[in-house]
């Protein structure tokens, strides 16, 4: 409980900050927002937009503590124009959340602070009486007054334990009702959710009938060139070895072994296609032990630490196998990593896997390592690809993917 009333307090002190913040902000934006009528505001109104983006994301992320439900960060404006900006939906809900915020922050803020520090400042005053005059002594709580150290106890003590009652209550009640409101201000509304999905599911749809394309164009162009060769070539021995076997039976014993190697060649490439769809290393030791292979396979030294991941629904374990190795493939290829570490757990109802190497960094979508694919993957089957990799490194690649079946 004092845990909580502490987390509380802090998230009231961080609430104050903000409220104070668009105290200042807010009063800046209204003017500005007069000064477009003249010029001068379109120039600084996109960077006020931008520092109110990041206030309103920092609470986007605190409140999903206190409130019943979170809020997800709509991230940075970036370079974005003003009437970009202003399209957007979510900048909005961010300068309907400014005043909202300036005044019930600041409240319920100075509330949740003074709640929690109400126990410490009734110590002090019961333990200063005597600097108070006799005629205009010290009243706490109950409006007793306080004048010998035998009232400052009796009195002070019951005062006391209702201030740390308060200050193990107060707080997070303050916090819970300042976090509802600022999830209502921030949260999109039902249709704008609604139309975020739709939206979402038609661009990650299509990515996964482009992933499909592309692997059915894989597919066949290795059987082509592969497989479709071998028995080509394995037809042509065996014609060969038919037509010799009647004017030369010593000869047709060679072009049988070559054949043979050829016939063996085949069923080798074609394993590896039928591995490209479905690794049959995924049905012999599920999630779990086809990373720790692939893991123990990495040219790289890698360190494997994997949870308790229960039932994995099929094309789960595959778009997470495929991106944990296409990631280890990255590290040694492209990263030039000298260890990376792979881990694999189970959150709620989704798998999550991270993978971190300490190679050169720099990795994008569109420079031939893959990501694009790996995000085709893993969108395909609602899940969320992020990664993380500045210029110098270290690099770290985020993957979750849902268990619903």
């Amino acid at each position: 409980m004092a845990v909580r009333s502490a987390r509380a307090a802090g998230y009231c002190a961080a609430l104050l900050g903000r409220g104070l913040a668009l105290v200042v902000l807010v009063p800046v934006l209204v003017y500005s927002s007069v000064l477009c009528l003249v010029g001068p505001g379109l120039l600084v109104l996109p960077y006020e937009l931008r520092l109110l983006r990041r206030l309103a994301d920092v609470e986007r992320v605190r409140l999903g503590r206190w409130a019943a439900a979170p809020v997800a960060a709509a991230g940075p404006h970036g370079r974005r124009r003003l009437m970009a900006m202003l399209a957007d939906p979510a900048t909005g809900r961010d300068l309907r959340w400014a005043p909202g915020a300036m005044v019930a922050g600041t409240v319920l803020g100075i509330l949740g602070v003074a709640l929690f520090l109400f126990p410490a400042a009734v110590l002090v005053l019961a333990g200063l009486w005597w600097l108070f005059p006799a005629d205009e002594p010290i009243r706490l709580i109950l409006n007793v007054p306080i004048r010998s150290w035998w009232s400052a106890l009796g009195v002070g003590a019951p005062q006391f334990l209702l201030s740390v009652l308060l200050a193990l209550f107060g707080p997070p009640l303050a916090a819970g009702l300042a976090a509802s409101v600022s999830r209502w201000l921030l949260a999109p509304s039902a249709a704008a959710v609604l139309a975020e999905r739709v939206a979402t599911l038609d661009r990650t749809r299509t990515g996964a009938i482009d992933a499909h394309g592309s692997e059915l164009r894989r597919i066949e162009r290795d059987l082509h060139d592969g497989t479709q060769a071998r028995l080509v070539s394995l037809a042509m021995q065996l014609g060969l070895a038919e037509r010799t076997f009647g004017s030369d039976p010593a000869a047709v014993g060679p072009l049988i072994t070559r054949a043979r190697q050829g016939a063996e060649e085949a069923m080798a490439e074609l394993r590896d296609v039928l591995r490209s769809v479905y690794p049959p290393i995924l049905a012999d030791r599920g999630l779990a032990g086809a990373v720790a292979a692939v893991v123990a396979r990495c040219p790289v030294p890698a360190t494997l630490d994997v949870g308790e991941l229960g039932e994995v629904p099929a094309r789960t374990e595959v778009a997470v196998y495929f991106a944990v190795t296409e990631a280890l493939t990255n590290a040694a290829k492209h990263g030039h990593a000298a260890s990376v570490s792979v881990t694999l757990t189970r959150t709620g109802a989704a798998v999550r896997a991270e993978i971190a190497d300490d190679g050169r960094g720099g990795a994008a979508e569109g420079g031939g390592t893959g990501l694009r694919g790996m995000r085709q993957r893993v969108e395909a089957v609602d899940g969320v690809l992020l990664v993380h990799s500045p210029p110098g490194g270290p690099t770290l690649i985020t993957v979750e993917c849902p268990c619903a079946s």
